[in-house]
């Protein structure tokens, strides 16, 4: 039997389940791994937590000191999100030769190269299962899983809040604002939601999917970031009747050696197996040049999801003699495509004259965009066009976006979605 001494950062939502989780399942993680966890120490200044958990005061403090010099400790779990003190204290565990795991998603993709420099340095192990999509195992699966393939691609639905309110529109007919309201209420959304709804938490999972899936790294700043808070139910309406279902999709892609990363909404058909995730749900779909696609599904967030995901890296962390390595996660990678092809649609409001509709197709025309269909609905003087667009590259359709919305007939592009 292997005994392993750990530490717990942070007593919070997920903190707290992983505790109770280490508690609740001790006996049969030694049945079926061989492995006595011990919790050694709980960094943690909130005494209701400690309380509300039953946890011995005796192992709480505040000072990482407390966790560091302590050599029965060999993994570090870490709960307390942001990047500062949660990346100085992990760089410090991980000189002193612990094995570090995390769900924090932010730190991890803006400070891996310092983690695994620390890692190298002190010969503990990075672990961050939990960072990307809660308790679906799709680190695992890349790193662990996929070793007989070249990924094409990887695209996925990463982010439970914005799924939750897309979802809602969709089956209720309400309006963004209002269900956000409810995600807030209920607790999917954060009283300041930019994170979620802005496309940022989907940003820095896709930043380390990415980075796995093509061994070199993804930096933010490569990544094309667009949220859901322009989106409206007359678009989710419209894509209904063309056969679409829209999600906020991260989307990374290897194409003749340049990768593509983006973050948006897109229209997905009906049948894509994204399409029937609901809900806070999660799942990615991962293309690999030989298994072809795979899909993993499940939730992505909350306590004991994420904190199932935690558990098995500190299990994992325990089991292993030498730790995997990822030196992709210094060397930027040296290519990234500069523009992106999609199909579209594209709704815009216009006076409900002759000769308008004629113009806009030139407009497309000129910039070499290709029209698939066009339906128009005129209310009062004015007309809704919505517009379905061949494939083109993204350059070519903003060029024209901008110049239609010049034409004096035009009263404003009111929606510009990609369709998968």
């Amino acid at each position: 039997m292997k005994k392993v001494g750990v530490a717990l950062l942070g007593l919070g939502t997920v903190g707290g389940g992983t505790y109770r989780i280490l508690r609740d399942m001790h006996d049969d993680i030694m049945a079926t791994d061989g492995i006595d966890i011990e919790i050694r120490h709980i960094l943690e200044k909130d005494t209701a937590k400690v309380e509300a958990l039953g946890v011995d005061p005796d192992i709480v403090s505040t000072d990482i000191n407390n966790v560091v010099n302590d050599p029965e400790i060999k993994v570090v779990a870490e709960f307390f999100g942001g990047i500062e003190p949660a990346r100085s204290f992990l760089i410090a565990a991980l000189k002193a030769g612990k094995s570090i795991v995390t769900a924090n998603k932010e730190m991890f993709s803006k400070c891996w190269s310092d983690l695994e420099a620390a890692a190298r340095e002190g010969g503990g192990g990075l672990y961050f299962e939990a960072s990307c999509v809660g308790g679906v195992p799709v680190i695992r699966a890349l790193t662990s899983s996929m070793q007989g393939n070249r990924i094409n691609s990887i695209m996925g639905i990463v982010n439970g809040t914005t799924n939750f309110i897309l979802t809602k529109m969709a089956d209720e007919g309400l309006e963004y604002a209002d269900v956000l309201k409810e995600a807030q209420r209920l607790g999917y959304a954060e009283a300041n939601p930019s994170a979620d709804v802005d496309g940022f938490d989907s940003m820095y999972k896709l930043s380390i999917l990415s980075t796995l899936c093509f061994h070199k790294k993804v930096p933010l700043d490569k990544i094309y970031r667009e949220g859901i808070s322009k989106i409206s139910k007359v678009d989710i309406e419209y894509g209904k009747r063309f056969g679409y279902t829209l999600k906020l999709l991260a989307i990374g892609k290897c194409v003749d050696g340049k990768i593509e990363a983006r973050v948006h909404p897109a229209f997905i058909l009906e049948n894509n197996p994204l399409a029937s995730v609901k809900g806070s749900f999660n799942a990615v779909l991962i293309n690999g040049n030989n298994v072809g696609d795979i899909m993993l599904y499940g939730r992505g967030a909350g306590d004991l999801p994420t904190g199932s995901a935690i558990v098995s890296d500190i299990v994992y962390a325990a089991a292993q003699t030498e730790h995997m390595r990822f030196p992709y996660g210094e060397a930027e990678a040296d290519a990234f495509a500069d523009d992106f092809t999609s199909e579209y649609y594209v709704r815009m409001t216009v006076e409900d004259k002759a000769g308008v509709l004629a113009k806009v197709a030139t407009a497309f025309g000129k910039y070499g965009v290709s029209i698939n269909s066009v339906q128009q609905q005129a209310d009062e003087g004015k007309a809704s066009i919505i517009f379905m667009i061949h494939r083109t590259a993204e350059s070519k359709i903003n060029k024209a976006i901008a110049e239609i919305k010049s034409l004096n007939e035009v009263i404003s592009v009111d929606s510009l979605i990609r369709v998968m």
